[in-house]
């Protein structure tokens, strides 16, 4: 049976894959759709596995809310080109589309959900590697369930945050604070939520750069604890300077709308940065 130009765009739209991969599988199986997606898979799967060791470092960055619920997802690629493509952008949407429907607790769990033809977000990432030639792989997935929720997507879909916190919010406001974990990067909400093992680092630091400066020994202590009550107030979400107006620190701003009004927690993804 001769393949038209007709059959290779209904696979191309099936797929997702060029047109000469798709004319080529057609040929194989004589227009037997299904069998020329079955081709077009296996195609991912060898280049996938080709490509495993590679880096993907590119790629988009979606998140959403709704009704107590906030995801972020990442699916990453090699290239900023391929990462640019609207059918990587459409795809990282449809998953996160799933996500925000399922809600999955975690990311492996996210990969085993149907997207609409009934197959799995693995199974698609790895047809996506297929059709570009990248290693494509869902990088990070994160959600948050709360009484409130806010996400933000930063321009250029490389940075994305979401935002939980204990009652209800403006959503200016909401939009604000995922704005400020987007810009700063905060490390914890509060200090007490701040790993032993960052505080070790940065007490190392510190001290290090005292002995360095010839301080006397009876007075390092005290430096060392000036130098991490300012990383706390640098590097944690509430202790902050608002960017908006750094009169006032983010439980400050907030306190303005609630007294009882404050973050949970948050989740900050980016492609850019550590």
């Amino acid at each position: 049976m001769a393949v038209t130009i007709q059959d290779i765009a209904k696979l191309r739209k099936m797929s997702g894959a060029g047109m000469m991969d798709c004319k080529k599988a057609l040929e194989e199986t004589n227009c037997d759709f299904e069998k020329a997606m079955e081709i077009i898979r296996k195609k991912g799967q060898a280049v996938a596995a080709k490509r495993s060791d590679r880096v993907a470092a590119e790629g988009c960055v979606l998140a959403a809310h709704k009704d107590g619920f906030a995801a972020v997802v990442s699916l990453q690629c090699e290239t900023d080109f391929v990462a640019k493509n609207q059918e990587t952008i459409d795809l990282t949407q449809a998953i996160l589309n799933i996500a925000m429907e399922k809600k999955p607790a975690s990311k492996e769990e996210l990969l085993q959900l149907p997207l609409a033809d009934g197959r799995s977000i693995a199974d698609h990432v790895v047809e996506r590697t297929g059709v570009t030639g990248e290693k494509t792989e869902v990088g990070a997935y994160e959600c948050l369930s709360a009484e409130a929720v806010t996400s933000y997507i930063h321009m250029g879909n490389k940075l994305a945050t979401i935002v939980s916190f204990n009652e209800a919010i403006d959503s200016q406001m909401a939009r604000d604070i995922a704005m400020q974990v987007a810009a700063m990067n905060p490390v914890a909400v509060l200090p007490e939520e701040v790993s032993e093992h960052t505080i070790e680092q940065e007490r190392t630091i510190a001290k290090e750069k005292a002995e360095e400066a010839g301080k006397p020994a009876n007075i390092i202590d005290r430096i060392v604890d000036g130098a991490l009550q300012k990383f706390f107030k640098e590097n944690t979400l509430l202790q902050q300077e608002f960017v908006k107006d750094n009169k006032m620190t983010i439980e400050q701003y907030l306190h303005t709308a609630s007294k009882t009004l404050t973050v949970k927690a948050f989740r900050r993804v980016s492609l850019n940065e550590e």
